[in-house]
């Protein structure tokens, strides 16, 4: 199992882990800034500093793997 995420922790860090890397990147940052602005907005609302994480950290969790549905690996 360690072997496994060593060799993929090479590949990625050498750039050869996915078949298109920028649409990898895109989409992870597409996915955090809507993390992002969501923890802003609701903690501009004023609600309690732990309410806003738990929101925004659980709809950031759910769309991740809707916007990371089409990422291919080598």
């Amino acid at each position: 199992m360690l072997d496994l995420a060593w060799y993929s922790a090479k590949l990625f860090l050498k750039g050869k882990l996915f078949r298109n890397p920028g649409y990898f990147y895109r989409q992870l940052t597409f996915g955090i800034l809507i993390g992002l602005l969501l923890l802003v907005g609701l903690g501009e609302t004023g609600l309690n500093l732990a309410v806003v994480i738990t929101i925004s950290s659980l709809v950031t969790g759910m769309i991740m793997p809707f916007l990371l549905k089409d990422v291919k690996m080598q």
